[in-house]
Parts: C-alpha cells; structure tokens; sequence
C-alpha cells in the first residue's frame, strides 16, 4: 500500500535515486523492529503514544514528572492551562460567551425574522445571513477543538473528549444544530470524558444536541420514535451483539417519550395533573404530556412508568450491563492499541470498569499501564485527525496558530471533519478505512505543505490579516537525541537525499514513520 501511494505521489517530483531511497523507506519494516533504543528514546515514544503527537515541549514534561507520575496526571487532570492568546481567543468566542438557552433562542429569532421578511431579495439575504452565523458558530466550536488538541497539556483528556465526541456521534448539518455543537462538546462531553459513564450517558442522552439529532424531540406517547432508543443501546451502550431485542428498543423508546428540547423562554403548559414531573434544564425538557406512562419492561426486567425517573432508571441499567462494559473496553482498546486488540487485555479492561463502576479513567489505566500496550508503539495507524494533529505539533511545539482554516479543511479532504459524520455510528477506527492511495497522496501534499512552512496556519482571517513568519525547524535536538533512533534507516537514508530543508522536512511528516502511532 504505501509502496503503491509513493509511486503514484512522489514519481512526478521525485529524481529517480531519491525515488529508489524512499520506496525502500515505505516498504520497510514498522517502527521499533530489530532496533535498541536508548532512555531518550522511549520518552519520545510513550509520550507520541499518548498524546495527539510527540513534540519537544511535551518530551520535556513527560521526562521531569516520570513515566508513572505522568501517566497519573494525564489521566486525573487537575489544571489544563493554555497560553494567554489561546486562552483569550476561546473566551472571546460567542460560544463560550452565550449560555446554550440564549443562543439558541437568538439564533431562533434570526431566522424567524429572515422568513418574515416580504421582499424576496431581503428575505434570501437574511436566510443566508442565518445560515452563515450557523456556520461561524461551527467553525467556533472545531477552531476550540483543534486548539486544545494542539497546545493542551491534558492530551489524553483531550483525545478522550474527541473519542466521546466520535462515540456520540451527532451530525452539524440537521437543523440549527450548528449552534448546539459547542456546548454538547463542553458541557456534555468534555466533563466526563475520564469520569464515570454513567454520567456520560445521563448528559448526552438529555442534551438538546442528540435528541434532535435522533429525532427524539418528536417522541411522544401514541407517536412514537425508535430513532434515539435503538443508538442508544447498539451504539452508546450494549453494541450490537448485547443482547437486546426489537422489544427493548420499542420499550425503551416509550421510556424515552416527552424527552425533547424547549428553546422558548417560557415552559411548556402541562396538564395540571402532572406539573409536579415537568423537567426543564436549559433547552432541555421532559413534558410529562408527551410521555408514556404505562408499565414497561426493558432487558427482561419491569420498569414502572414514573416520567423522567424511568429514563434514568434505564440508563443505569444500560450502563451496569456486562455488555456495555466489554463493548467500550472493546473500543477503547481499538482506538488506543490496535484494531484486533488482545482479548485478555479488553476482558481485564471490562472488568475493571465492572468493578469501579464505569469509571473511564480505571478502565483506561488497565490498558494504558498494560504490557500490550507497551509493546505496542508504532503500530497503531493514524486516522486523519490524529496525522493532521501530531504533524503540527512535531512540526510547530507551542507556537500558537493563526488560523485553523487548513487543518479544518485537510480534515474535510481527508473524510474525517469534526462534526462531520452523517451516520450516527461515528468514525471508523481502524486502518483499513484511512490507507488508501487517495489518502496517502492527501497524506503527502499535506506533508508538503506543513514541511515548507507555506501551509497558512500563521495567517489569520479576516479584513486586515495578519502573517508571522514560520518555518518548521524539524532537524531539531529531538530529532538527533531522539526521533532519528526510532526511524529505519531506508527512511533516514532518504532524508539525507533531501535537496533543501523544505524537502527534508516533507519527507519525515510523510514518512511511515509518521503514519503510526
């Protein structure tokens, strides 16, 4: 495969003898084969695979805290500072400024107002209006994502949050969801991205974000939507092959009924009757008049009907299921170690989450702190997100970007943009899907692009933009002291056929090397 991708990408460029050195190169064994690595070594190798990508900075933390004391503090974060421009740039975004409730009853307003308009001209510049402040509030929400990713010192909170994210997968493109994005990430993902599933669970499942994405906002009592009930337990929760049957995904669904979302400012009128179970929590609304309140029974077990209480009933039952717990031990190990990971280690990882009660960060430390995963290094192949990511962190440490237009839009060339996913299934995260000609070709011009230090991330946007200077300096002491170590030596020998410092740094961002974490 990657033999194929050089000769399709690299020929046209490429003099024959330079061509010859870095097909060897792609054709070599995988990183870590045959060689003894030093000290120095292995830190730039655990910290690239736990973080989004090893860079100089990062190195240089995971040596002064120590193997154990890092990994304790990754996975118990306490304080994840940015720099004061990163830290100034996302208070300033409307996102974090505007509660969800007021957004989205701004939003509703703006759009109202455009529809209302009499004059067709008006009217289409209005909608188009709204449309583009939906669209700005999206490019918010990925901008903050890609910063944190990149200049976070909490890495394995942050790739835990883009794996929830994946998990609970909710598409931009329905509805005003574009102004939900923002605070589903930071309110009800990234909280509980290393704390315990349950509440996870409780939060997607009653966030504005997924209920219209799954249609349950249309749930009601005599009408009901299956959409949200079966996700809930094939993909969030019991996979599958859990054990489930149609039956629980139409009880469930009843469970669900009067679940939705109200942006208005006043509350819904509810029978007199059932005012005291009325629940509104922002945008979110639980309207007894929708809901079913008949007996139910979900995985062979009675639930009574009892309003809201029976949804958290049942999602504690979902989330204590010995399916559930080796379905995201399952996952977890496919996204961290490989994409047929060890059964014993996924059973170890399923029982320590058993055990603590769904807790994520125990069950992450099972695997993080096993052997396996250890051994493991340079294996696991980088989907879009985590090339794109650890090529500008190697390639730039921590200086902060201008502008995350291009990541945003390489992830879009790639198939894999935040938000991005149609299917409620999230991302595929196996190699199989990502090692393509295609990609690899993308993989190289973007490679190019960062190499040369053309690639516009230190150009921002905007009528008057401003330009820094960047030119990555990869042949840098980590290189020398550490990274050289780990490559093959068909790579290093095509690196030293580099004819300039632009082509030098092109070829190590699209090493195989690079490709795996």
């Amino acid at each position: 495969m990657f033999v194929e991708h050089w000769r399709m990408t690299h020929l046209p460029l490429l003099g024959a003898a330079t061509l010859s050195l870095l097909l060897a190169s792609c054709a070599a064994p995988q990183t870590g084969q045959n060689q003894q690595f030093s000290a120095a070594d292995t830190a730039y190798q655990q910290v690239n695979h736990l973080t989004w990508g090893a860079n100089t900075s990062a190195v240089e933390h995971f040596r002064q805290q120590g193997a154990e004391q890092y990994l304790q503090n990754q996975l118990h974060p306490a304080r994840c500072p940015l720099a004061p421009e990163l830290q100034q740039q996302i208070d300033g975004m409307r996102i974090t400024t505007t509660p969800l409730l007021e957004l989205v009853q701004q939003m509703e307003q703006q759009r109202k107002e455009a529809d209302a308009l009499g004059n067709d001209e008006a009217k289409k510049a209005a909608q188009q209006a709204y449309q583009q402040e939906l669209n700005r509030l999206r490019r918010e929400s990925t901008t903050r994502h890609i910063l944190r990713a990149l200049y976070s010192p909490c890495q394995v909170q942050e790739q835990m949050t883009w794996f929830w994210l994946n998990h609970f997968s909710v598409h931009q493109g329905k509805g005003n969801l574009r102004a939900m994005l923002g605070d589903y990430e930071e309110n009800a993902i990234r909280p509980h991205a290393l704390g315990k599933f349950r509440e996870l669970l409780g939060a997607v499942a009653t966030h504005p974000a997924m209920l219209r994405y799954l249609d349950n906002e249309q749930n009601a009592a005599g009408k009901i939507n299956e959409n949200f009930a079966r996700e809930l337990m094939e993909l969030h929760t019991l996979g599958v092959d859990g054990g489930y049957s149609q039956h629980d995904v139409q009880e469930l669904a009843r469970v669900l009924t009067g679940a939705g979302i109200n942006s208005n400012a006043s509350n819904s009128l509810q029978k007199k009757e059932l005012q005291a179970l009325y629940v509104r929590r922002g945008a979110f609304e639980f309207s007894p008049n929708r809901h079913d309140f008949g007996n139910k029974s979900l995985l062979g077990q009675p639930l009574q009907g009892k309003g809201l209480a029976e949804l958290n009933e049942a999602l504690d039952r979902l989330a204590a299921h010995p399916a559930t717990a080796r379905f995201i031990s399952h996952k977890l190990a496919v996204y961290w170690l490989a994409d047929e990971p060890p059964a014993a280690l996924v059973k170890r990882m399923a029982e320590a989450f058993q055990k603590s009660q769904g807790d994520i960060a125990a069950t992450l430390a099972v695997l993080l702190n096993a052997p396996e995963f250890a051994q493991a290094s340079g294996r696991k192949f980088k989907d879009p997100m985590r090339y794109v990511v650890s090529a500008v962190r190697l390639a730039y440490d921590q200086k902060p970007i201008l502008n995350t237009g291009p990541i945003l839009n390489w992830l879009e060339r790639m198939g894999e943009p935040l938000y991005g996913r149609v299917t409620p299934d999230g991302y595929p995260l196996t190699a199989n899907a990502w090692d393509s000609p295609g990609q690899m070709s993308t993989r190289f011009e973007i490679a190019k692009a960062i190499g040369s230090g053309s690639a516009g991330l230190f150009k921002s946007d905007g009528p008057q933009p401003q330009e820094r200077a960047a030119f990555p300096q990869l042949a840098n002491a980590l290189y020398f002291q550490s990274m050289a170590a780990t490559l093959s030596p068909a790579t290093l020998r095509a690196l030293e056929q580099a004819s300039s410092a632009q082509e030098w740094n092109t070829f190590l961002l699209s090493s195989p090397e690079m490709m795996v974490r």
